[in-house]
């Protein structure tokens, strides 16, 4: 869906819009959509997405999308809504591969014609190849080009500038100088540079729309994962197929066995198992009954089941998730902030480089060629690229990297934070341990199994709801209960060939959960555990080797969290309310500590709102997640502890990033302005840098092992 609707503490009602924007190059690119698209009325925000080229703006349902578009073309970049341009990246991308292959095509021509330039060719033979060079360069010159200067042109009628601005008058120079001295019969001519400086740029930007294209794929792939349409009962208990897109909260759908569910909702009649491997991770099929949430996507592997609609399309979890893939790479933390400030001052200074350069050598006497071969050499080297990319690049290999291992990153300022953390605090319940009550069965006969399901599977208790899942997990056929009535406060009662039979919670103490089942003169009890997630200890003893202390609090009772931080050997507190916890948090870094605070439940939202970091389980609460900086999927914890060391190595490799970049400058911009760089020379220099930037980032695609 291209808007949601939300709402802002404070706020009417705003929508989100997500737009898409190939005119984004850096983080200058970045700095000037969010600074000024929110001066448009109506518009409250604007956050971009660099490695997906998109912006989310955040703004009145009064504003259109094509107020919007129009306001990004006044900033400087074209700009469509994200359901009207799949098809013009796909074209884009086409576009770019085939400048890309021109400009291969006449730089390995030109390069070659230029070996015997470059051996000591010279008089009519030298002169014969500069003119063969001209006939290829120049149309490729204008083909390949294009790209760059579309986008220079779009700035400067604007009355702005970007980076394509200096790329386009450092290209347009040294093509224009090359054919004077082509003309003139002189001695050099800079063909080579400048096909070479336009074949490694778009290969940049080859690769950046290929790698957009593949983020789009697994977001597809993802979402293909739902049923495209479900059959849904009319009030005459006829059926029809409804597309998964026009189904609303409130519809039945009939799910048969074998098909894939292409809604969230709540089964309401039968049980059967589901594989709901492709949301929580987990290979093991779980049972299901009435009562119990099922997500789209799940496939049903046995029986029929009817489950009542309670969000479809866009608002289902598993859209949710592939929102959350979509918008990993929005950032606005503090490296971003200074690329941005960098960017912001670039096309003014390398212009200002570049006529210092001229004026400098003209006044030394070198002449206006001369001065001019080392203005063009200025604009090419000078090339932000590199510190660009030094942010952006990390980020996304790193977020990646972590989505692969089951944790969604909602964006990048979010791991410089999960860098940061000293302290861990766990929630107990659905976080340190899986939230579902799992019973032992081992003294149960295959009779009280039968009954026992019979009466669980139409109740929505916790207790019963788990003792449903862990008798259909075993294959168990429910019992031919009769008169089965839920009494609030005593139980699930029926009878069984006129003999009495009911299940009833009992209370216990500590962290024991117990349940009672009759059955006519009999009963037994059946004992549940809200078990420990299988990687707990593993986890703490990895934040433990990175220096992170781990406690425990939560509002679930003292002795039970005591019982647990005991077993765990770290600290715990119980029963602590929602203001206590923020209360805690406020006191560390009061202290000056960052604590990470992991909780799933509707009382840790605040928590983990006011946090330094934050990750909430995917089970968690729909406000938890909104309120957390990443989710993590599945049944596993582990994720957790690799979202803290790979944002420590993420920070470590932006870092390194930064410094290669200003490394880059320091050397390469005086060497261009003292005439020892040649444009070709530049260009190969400035490719270089940003290779090296990227490269180095894709050292972290191992950074969630």
């Amino acid at each position: 869906m291209n808007a949601v609707s939300v709402l802002e503490p404070g706020e009417g009602a705003l929508v989100d819009t997500r737009l898409i924007a190939p005119g984004i190059r850096c983080a200058g690119c970045i700095g000037k959509i969010e600074r000024e698209l929110p001066k448009l009325a109506g518009v409250a925000s604007a956050r971009v997405n660099f490695s997906a080229k998109r912006v989310l703006v955040r703004h009145d349902a009064q504003v259109s999308d094509a107020e919007l578009v129009e306001a990004m073309r006044d900033i400087g970049f074209e700009a469509q809504p994200v359901s009207n341009a799949l098809a013009s990246e796909d074209s884009e991308t086409r576009s770019l591969l085939r400048a890309l292959g021109v400009a291969g095509f006449g730089m390995m021509n030109i390069m070659l014609l230029s070996v015997s330039v470059w051996s000591g060719a010279g008089g009519a033979t030298r002169e014969m190849f500069h003119w063969l060079s001209a006939m290829i360069a120049v149309p490729v010159i204008v083909y390949a080009g294009r790209p760059f200067y579309t986008s220079a042109w779009r700035a400067v009628r604007r009355g702005r500038t970007n980076m394509d601005v200096p790329i386009t008058i450092g290209v347009s120079l040294a093509t224009g100088l090359s054919l004077y001295e082509t003309l003139t019969w002189g001695d050099q001519a800079y063909f080579d540079g400048a096909v070479m400086l336009l074949f490694f740029l778009l290969v940049g930007r080859a690769l950046d729309a290929a790698m957009r294209g593949r983020t789009r794929a697994e977001i597809g792939a993802l979402l293909s994962r739902m049923g495209r349409s479900a059959s849904v009962l009319q009030l005459g208990g006829s059926a029809h197929r409804v597309a998964a897109d026009q189904l609303e909260p409130g519809m039945l759908m009939l799910v048969a066995a074998g098909e894939a569910l292409a809604a969230d909702g709540v089964v309401e009649l039968g049980a059967g198992v589901i594989d709901n491997a492709m949301l929580t991770g987990e290979s093991a099929p779980e049972g299901v009954g009435v009562g119990d949430v099922v997500h789209a996507g799940a496939i049903n592997l046995t029986g029929p089941l009817q489950v009542r609609v309670t969000a479809a399309a866009g608002d289902t979890t598993l859209a949710h998730i592939a929102q959350l893939m979509d918008e990993a790479g929005l950032s606005r933390s503090r490296y971003v902030r200074i690329a941005d400030r960098v960017s912001r001052l670039y096309a003014p200074a390398v212009h200002s480089f570049a006529a210092l350069a001229f004026a400098g050598w003209m006044i030394a006497g070198a002449g206006w060629h001369q001065s001019l071969v080392v203005a063009i050499a200025v604009l090419i080297i000078t090339c932000p690229c590199a510190m660009g990319l030094a942010v952006p690049a990390a980020q996304v290999v790193a977020a990646g990297a972590l989505g692969k291992r089951g944790l969604l990153v909602k964006d990048g300022g979010a791991l410089e934070r999960l860098a940061e953390v000293d302290i861990a605090l766990f929630d107990k319940t659905g976080t340190l341990t899986l939230g579902e009550p799992r019973p032992d069965l081992s003294g149960l006969t295959n009779e009280a199994k039968s009954v026992a399901l019979a009466l669980a599977q139409v109740s929505r208790h916790p207790l019963s709801r788990g003792l449903s899942a862990g008798l259909l997990a075993e294959g168990v056929i429910p019992a031919a209960v009769t008169d089965i009535a839920e009494v609030p406060g005593t139980g699930m009662s029926g009878n069984l060939d006129g003999a009495r039979a009911a299940l009833t919670a009992v209370p216990t103490s500590g962290s024991r959960l117990a349940c009672v089942l009759v059955l006519g003169d009999k009963h037994c009890t059946i004992e549940f555990r809200d078990e420990l997630r299988p990687d707990v200890t593993a986890t703490l003893s990895a934040f433990a080797a990175m220096g992170i202390e781990c406690r425990i609090i939560s509002g679930d009772r003292s002795d039970a969290v005591a019982a647990m931080a005991a077993r765990l050997c770290i600290p715990g507190d119980g029963g602590v309310s929602p203001e206590a916890k923020l209360a805690i948090l406020e006191a560390l870094k009061a202290e000056g500590r960052r604590p990470l605070m992991v909780g799933d439940g509707l009382n840790d939202g605040p928590a983990l709102a006011a946090a330094h970091a934050s990750i909430a389980p995917g089970s968690a609460s729909d406000l938890s997640q909104q309120a957390a900086d990443a989710v993590s999927v599945g049944e596993r914890l582990m994720p957790v502890a690799l979202a803290v060391r790979a944002a420590r190595r993420t920070m470590g490799i932006v870092r390194q990033n930064f410094g290669i970049a200003v490394l880059y400058n320091l050397c390469a911009v005086p060497l261009a302005i003292m005439g020892a760089v040649t444009p070709l020379i530049a260009a190969i220099a400035m490719s270089a840098s940003s290779l090296i930037v990227i490269g180095n980032s894709l050292r972290l695609a191992r950074a969630a092992r």
